[in-house]
């Protein structure tokens, strides 16, 4: 027989599957925990960013005979998190060396303020730093570190479209960072 204080093999047999179902559920509450430890960590690989879609700018035949650049507003949708949000963006039509019709955002490259085009310079002048940037985008002077932003724009019957981006600021290389 055995004695009042010997436990015997059922009691460690109890104690083990314990041990084990606490040694699972640790492992499961840990792996719960780290799942959002991940998904940050990898954020930047999976992410979904706005597609860039093409905005309608105006008819071709409305730029044929520009002596001048001319300012026109696009719609651009944006996607945040959830969110749709539709903005407007200014950006300006004007014709480069060859004469072909390019649209310039109004983004300054230096500090991101709106650069107008100033008739009696015949040049954009951003009110923020002085910086001035030629009919075509080109840098004059100032401290920008490059010239006006050109979008890369294509005709779609007889309309002109636009891609708009963002770009860094502060860097002589354009950069798109949206």
């Amino acid at each position: 027989m055995k004695a009042a204080g010997d436990a015997g093999p059922v009691s460690e047999k109890r104690r083990s599957f314990l041990g084990t179902l606490l040694g699972l559920g640790s492992v499961c509450v840990g792996e719960l925990l780290s799942v959002p430890l991940i998904r940050f960590a990898l954020f930047p690989l999976l992410r979904r960013t706005t597609e860039l879609k093409e905005s309608p700018v105006g008819s071709v035949s409305e730029f044929s005979s520009l002596s001048a650049p001319v300012a026109r507003t696009i719609q651009i949708e944006q996607l945040d998190g959830w969110r749709k949000a539709v903005s407007e963006k200014t950006v300006y039509v004007t014709k480069n060396d060859r004469g072909e019709l390019c649209v310039l955002s109004s983004i300054c490259p230096h500090l991101g303020c709106t650069v107008p085009w100033s008739a009696s310079k015949s040049a954009f002048a951003c009110p923020c730093h002085g910086a001035t940037f030629s009919p075509d985008g080109k840098q004059i002077s100032g401290p920008a570190l490059r010239g006006m932003d050109a979008l890369q724009s294509t005709v779609q019957d007889g309309q002109l479209m636009v891609r708009f981006q963002y770009f860094r600021q502060l860097v002589a290389d354009k950069e798109v960072i949206g």
